[in-house]
C-alpha cells in the first residue's frame, strides 16, 4: 500500500508538472485514457462525487502485448444511480435557495468508482486535478482549473475509501463518505481529512452483538469479504460478543473476486457447521455470488444476519429464491421523505439521457431496448445489445418498478443528501467569517475564491446543522451519532420483498435500552426462530463444565452434587444449601430438611406406644389380681410386698418407653435416660431381693441356721433402696456434668435432620447401662444358685429364665444401638425396654396367674411345699 501511494504521488506530481509546463504554452495535455464517462456541472465550487455505479469486473487476462482495454463490469447498480441523482438534486436545491450561499454557486463532478480501488484512485485523481468536460475547450488551463474539486463525497466502500485517503490524505483533501462504515476510518491521526455521514461499524457491531444475544444465538458463523471493512468488523464483533457469551462457530474471509474454488471452500464451511445463524460482512456483489451457490446446493434453514452494507439490497431478492426470507439486518437511518426527490428521479426522458452513458445504460437495461445515438458501451442482458429493438420514446419510469425510483428506503441516499449539506454549511460558515475574528492565524479568514483544503476541513468538523428536522453533528472522530433500523426481509403474497422495520438501535440511549425489538412483527425462515447453540442450555439443577480446547459456548451439563443447587440456567457453579435445608429432587431450590424422629403418628410409633400401654395395663391387671388374692399362699410366698413393688416398677418401665416417642426436647431428654436407668434398677433390685429371699429362706430351714433374721422385710426394702440409690447417684452426676440434650443431627443423612437425644456424656450413659447389667448379673447368679431348691413352686427358676431373656435382649441391643441412627435407634431402645420388661413380667408372674386363675386347687400351702 505504501508503494502504491508513492507511485500515485509521483503520478500526481508529474500531472502537476505537465500542467505547469502546459500553462506556459497555453495548452493542457493529459496522460492516459481520457475518460468522458462522468457527470459535470460548473460552479464556483465543484464538489466531487464517487459512486459505485458498476461492480463485479469481468475476468480479463492481460497479454502485455497490447494496451489493456478498459475494464467491463457484470452488474449495474440502479440504486447507486439514485445516490448520484440525490447529490445532484441536493446541489441544485441549495443553488435555488436565496438564503443559503447566495453569492456562491455549487457545481458537481461525479464519476463511477466501480467499487474497485484502481478505478477509484484514477477517478479521484481526475477529480482533484481536473479534466476538460464536454463543452469546455482544452486550449486553456484555466478551463481545467475550474473543474478541480476541493472535496469529494465518496466512496461507498470502506476499503476503497481507505485507499483514497492514503493517496489524498497527504494533500489534506477532504473525503466525506456516505456508506463507508469501517471503524478503522475513525482514526483521525491516520485519516485526519476523513468525515462521514455513515455511523462507524463500532456501533453496528454492538447492535449485532446485542441482537444475537437477544435471541439466544450463542453459536454464530461469521464470514466477510477480504477487506479492511470486514476484517475490522469481524475483529470488533469477536471482542464485543464475548460480553454476551456468544461464540464464533467459524470465521472465514473470502476474496473479493470469488473463484469457484474459494466459493466451494466457503460454502463447504457453512454446510458442515452446526451453526444456523450467519453474519456476513460484505457488499451486494459478493453476497449475490454466495447466494447463487447456496441455492444451487439447496442449503436451507439458515438465518442470515445482514451487515448494513447489504441489509437493504433488494437486488439480491430476485436471485435468492426464498433463501433470504426472514433475514435480519441493521440499516442506517431512513429519511421518510426528501421533498421533490421523487419527481427529480423520474423526470428522465430519452432525449435528455442518450448522451449520458450512466443514464443511457440504466434506461436501456430497464426497458430492454436501445436508444438512438446512445453512448452506452455496457450490455448486461442475455440478448445481444445490437439485437434489441429501438426505444420507442414513450417509456415511462412511473410505469415500472426500479430501485432507482424507489424512494421508500432513502437511507444511503439520505446520507448523500446530508453529505452535500455538510459541505454547503461548511462553505456557508466560511463565507460568514469576519476578518480579525476568524479561526486561523491572527484571526484571519479563508479566501472564498482560493481557500485551502485544510481550511474547509476545519469548518466541516465544526458543522452543526439541521436537515429535514434532524440535527446533524459529529464527534471528535468525524462520526455521526449512530441510529439503526432493524429490518426483517418478508415475502409478500405477490413474491416481492418487503423490508419491515421490527426494531431499532439508538446508541445515544442507555446500554440496557439501546436495542428495542418487536418480536411479534418478525417473520422467520421456518416460521419460528432458529436455535443456534453449540450446547443446549444447562437447566437449573446443573452446572456448566467447559470442554477442553473448545469455545466457551461448547460445554457439558453436569448435575449439581449432593447438597448443592443452581436456580438459574447455564449456572457456572452450584451453591451449597444451609445446614437445615436440602435440594429438592430437581436440585433447583433448597427446601427445609425433613425432621426425623419417632412420632406418635407413624405406624412404628403407634405400635410401640400400644405395646407400652399394653405392658403397663397387664402389669396393673396383675397387681389387681394379686391384690384380690393377696391372702393366698402363692401370692404371699417370696415376700408379697416385693412382688407388688416389682409390678409397680415394671409398670413404670413400660410407661418409660413412652418418653422415647415424640420430638425430643431438652427436658424430655433429661427425663428419658434417668427414668429408664432408675426404673430398671428398681426392678432388678427387687428381683435381686426376691432371689436372695428364696436363697435365704432355704438356708434358714437348715438345722442350726436362722439366716432370715438378717434379711427380713426391712433389710429387703433397704436392699432395694440401696441398689436403686447407686443408680440415682450415677444419674445425678450425669445430669450435673454433661446432661442429655436435644440435638439436630445433620451429618448422618444429608436430606433430613435427625432430631435425637444426645447422651451428653457417653460415659454416663454406659455407666447407667452397666450398673443395670451388674445388678442383672448378681440376680442371675443368685437365682442360678437357688434354681434347684426343693420348693414345688420355686420362684428362682423363673427369675433365672427371666434374667436369661433380659441378657439376651440387652446383649443384642448393644451392637444394634451402636450401628443404628435416628428414629430406628430409639425404636430399638424402646423394643429392648419392652422386651426385657415383658420377659420379667411374663416369666415371673405368668405362672402364678395361671395357678391363681386356672388352677386354684394348687394354690395352697400343701401343694407349694411338695417337691
Amino acid at each position: 500500500m505504501a508503494l502504491l501511494a508513492a507511485v500515485l504521488l509521483l503520478l500526481l506530481s508529474l500531472i502537476r508538472s505537465r500542467s505547469d509546463s502546459a500553462a506556459a504554452v497555453d495548452d493542457c495535455v493529459f496522460l492516459g485514457h481520457e475518460d468522458r464517462n462522468s457527470l459535470y456541472e460548473d460552479g464556483d465550487v465543484v464538489i466531487g462525487g464517487l459512486f459505485p455505479i458498476h461492480y463485479s469486473p469481468v475476468a480479463y487476462l492481460a497479454t502485455f502485448k497490447t494496451k489493456p482495454t478498459p475494464f467491463m463490469y457484470k452488474y449495474f447498480r440502479s440504486r447507486a444511480l439514485r445516490w448520484v441523482q440525490t447529490m445532484i438534486f441536493a446541489i441544485k436545491e441549495i443553488n435555488r435557495r436565496s438564503d443559503f450561499l447566495p453569492l456562491l454557486k455549487l457545481g458537481f463532478h461525479i464519476r463511477d468508482s466501480c467499487d474497485d480501488i484502481p478505478v477509484s484512485l484514477r477517478a479521484s485523481m481526475l477529480l482533484v486535478n481536473g479534466q476538460p468536460q464536454r463543452g469546455i475547450s482544452a486550449e486553456s488551463c484555466a478551463a481545467v482549473n475550474r473543474t478541480v474539486s476541493p472535496v469529494i463525497i465518496g466512496d461507498a466502500a470502506s476499503g476503497v475509501s481507505m485507499a483514497l485517503l492514503r493517496s489524498l490524505g497527504s494533500f489534506q483533501i477532504p473525503l466525506v463518505s456516505y456508506f463507508a462504515s469501517c471503524s478503522c476510518l475513525s482514526n483521525q491521526r491516520e485519516f485526519p481529512s476523513f468525515m462521514r455521514t455513515m455511523p462507524s461499524d463500532a456501533f453496528q457491531i454492538r447492535a449485532l452483538a446485542r441482537l444475537v444475544s437477544y435471541f439466544s444465538w450463542t453459536w454464530v458463523g461469521i464470514i466477510g469479504v477480504e477487506s479492511d471493512y470486514a476484517r475490522f468488523a469481524i475483529q470488533l464483533f469477536l471482542q464485543e460478543s464475548t460480553r454476551y457469551g456468544v461464540c464464533a462457530a467459524y470465521t472465514h474471509l473470502y476474496p473479493v473476486v470469488l473463484s469457484q474454488q474459494a466459493l466451494n471452500e466457503l460454502v463447504d464451511i457453512i454446510q458442515a457447521s452446526s451453526s444456523k445463524v450467519i453474519i456476513n460482512f460484505c457488499s451486494e456483489s459478493e453476497m449475490l455470488v454466495i447466494l447463487e451457490e447456496i441455492q444451487y446446493r439447496n442449503i436451507t434453514g439458515l438465518q442470515w444476519i445482514a451487515s448494513e452494507a447489504w441489509s437493504t439490497g433488494k437486488s439480491l431478492w430476485e436471485k435468492s429464491g426464498d433463501i433470504l426470507t426472514g433475514t435480519l439486518g441493521f440499516a442506517i437511518q431512513r429519511a421518510e421523505k426528501i421533498p421533490g426527490l421523487k419527481q427529480h428521479l423520474t423526470n428522465l426522458k430519452p432525449s435528455h439521457i442518450r448522451k449520458t452513458a450512466f443514464f443511457a445504460e440504466f434506461w436501456e437495461e430497464l426497458f430492454q431496448c436501445r436508444l438512438n445515438g446512445s453512448v452506452n458501451t455496457h450490455s448486461h442482458g442475455a440478448v445481444n445489445y445490437f439485437d434489441r429493438e429501438m426505444c420507442k420514446g414513450t417509456e415511462d419510469l412511473n410505469s415500472v418498478y426500479s430501485p432507482y425510483a424507489d424512494v421508500t428506503q432513502l437511507r444511503v441516499s439520505y446520507n448523500v443528501y446530508k453529505a452535500v449539506y455538510l459541505v454547503a454549511h461548511a462553505l456557508q460558515d466560511m463565507s460568514n467569517c469576519k476578518s480579525g475574528e476568524g479561526p486561523f492565524f491572527n484571526g484571519s479568514c479563508a479566501d472564498m475564491k482560493s481557500f485551502k483544503h485544510w481550511q474547509l476541513i476545519h469548518y466541516m468538523k465544526q458543522a452543526n446543522f439541521s436537515v429535514l428536522g434532524e440535527n446533524i453533528s459529529f464527534d471528535q472522530n468525524g462520526d455521526p451519532i449512530a441510529y439503526y433500523d432493524l429490518l426483517n426481509w418478508q415475502k409478500m403474497p405477490d413474491g416481492s420483498l418487503h423490508l419491515v422495520k421490527v426494531g431499532f438501535y439508538d446508541a445515544s440511549m442507555a446500554a440496557g435500552r439501546s436495542l428495542v425489538i418487536n418480536d411479534s412483527a418478525i417473520r422467520w425462515p421456518a416460521g419460528k426462530a432458529v436455535q443456534s447453540v453449540c450446547s443446549d442450555s444447562c437447566p437449573p439443577g446443573s452446572r456448566v463444565v467447559r470442554r477442553k480446547g473448545e469455545p466457551i459456548c461448547c460445554y457439558d451439563c453436569v448435575p449439581c452434587t449432593e447438597g448443592q443447587v443452581s436456580n438459574v440456567t447455564d449456572s457456572l457453579e452450584c451453591s451449597h444449601c444451609s445446614e437445615d435445608t436440602w435440594p429438592n429432587e430437581a436440585r433447583e431450590v433448597c427446601i427445609p430438611k425433613t425432621i426425623e424422629y419417632l412420632s406418635y403418628h407413624e405406624i412404628m410409633g403407634i405400635l410401640l406406644c400400644a405395646a407400652s400401654v399394653l405392658g403397663a395395663s397387664i402389669s396393673v391387671l396383675i397387681i389387681a389380681i394379686f391384690f384380690k388374692y393377696k391372702d393366698t399362699p402363692l401370692v404371699r410366698a417370696n415376700n408379697m410386698e416385693l412382688s407388688f413393688f416389682l409390678l409397680v416398677f415394671l409398670t413404670i418401665c413400660f410407661l418409660v418407653g413412652l418418653l422415647f416417642i415424640g420430638e425430643p426436647s431438652d427436658w424430655l431428654c433429661r427425663i428419658r435416660y434417668p427414668a429408664f436407668g432408675i426404673s430398671f434398677a428398681l426392678c432388678i433390685s427387687c428381683l435381686l431381693a426376691k432371689t436372695t429371699v428364696v436363697l435365704m429362706a432355704f438356708r434358714s430351714m437348715l438345722p442350726g441356721r436362722n439366716v432370715m433374721k438378717w434379711f427380713g422385710v426391712n433389710q429387703q426394702r433397704a436392699s432395694v433402696l440401696l441398689g436403686t440409690l447407686i443408680q440415682v447417684i450415677i444419674c445425678v452426676i450425669w445430669l450435673l456434668t454433661s446432661p442429655p440434650h436435644a440435638n439436630s443431627n445433620t451429618g448422618y443423612h444429608s436430606a433430613m435432620i435427625i432430631a435425637e437425644c444426645a447422651t451428653g456424656s457417653e460415659v454416663g450413659f454406659w455407666c447407667v447401662l452397666g450398673y443395670i447389667g451388674i445388678l442383672a448379673c448378681m440376680c442371675l447368679l443368685i437365682a442360678f444358685l437357688a434354681r434347684k431348691l426343693p420348693d414345688n413352686f420355686n420362684e428362682a427358676k423363673f427369675i433365672t429364665f427371666s434374667m436369661l431373656i433380659f441378657f439376651a435382649v440387652w446383649i443384642t441391643f448393644i451392637p444394634v444401638y451402636v450401628s443404628t441412627v435416628g428414629k430406628y435407634i430409639v425404636a430399638v431402645h424402646i423394643f429392648a425396654i419392652l422386651a426385657s420388661a415383658f420377659g420379667l413380667l411374663l416369666c415371673i408372674f405368668a405362672p402364678k396367674c395361671y395357678i391363681i386363675l386356672l388352677k386354684p386347687e394348687k394354690n395352697n400351702r400343701k401343694s407349694m411345699m411338695q417337691r
